[in-house]
């Protein structure tokens, strides 16, 4: 979905939410307006789809930091309030990949990478592997997090 469309989705469903008095669903979305609007303005033209995404998921990195602080400083109120709005912003972000399906395509980027060198990828070799896991899954149109792929990939190697 190209960053124009999203923005008019994200403008029709504030309308919707404020009708129905969601105060929530109205503070994320206008969030989620003002950091693309935001993005687009420090970039100086129009996001494209790709940077709309990539600003989604700062976003949730953002708010699994704070719920990460808020649980240590035992607020689990804002905890709940950051978890929401993940919820949220995650609706306009292609499907998280589950955990079966990222450890087939980390499986299959550490066989190409070992099919093309001639041995398995050593642990030195991670960032090898990440950059064509990345591809897979932008080819794929899904997205996971960071971490999660970080953690996989550095298992995936060791054994």
């Amino acid at each position: 979905m190209d960053a124009g469309a999203l923005e008019t989705l994200i403008s029709q469903q504030i309308v919707t939410a404020m009708k129905a008095r969601d105060q929530l669903r109205t503070g994320t979305l206008r969030l989620i307006k003002n950091a693309l609007k935001n993005k687009a303005i420090e970039k100086r033209q129009a996001l494209t789809p790709a940077e709309s995404e990539q600003a989604l998921a700062v976003m949730i990195k953002q708010r699994r930091d704070s719920i990460e602080q808020f649980n240590k400083g035992n607020r689990p109120e804002l905890a709940a309030i950051e978890a929401a709005e993940i919820v949220v912003i995650e609706e306009f972000l292609p499907k998280a990949l589950d955990e079966a399906g990222l450890a087939a395509l980390v499986a299959e980027a550490v066989a190409e990478i070992a099919a093309a060198s001639g041995q398995k990828p050593s642990p030195k070799e991670m960032g090898t592997v990440i950059k064509a896991l990345q591809a897979k899954l932008q080819a794929a149109g899904a997205r996971a997090e960071g971490r999660v792929v970080s953690e996989m990939v550095k298992k995936a190697l060791a054994a």
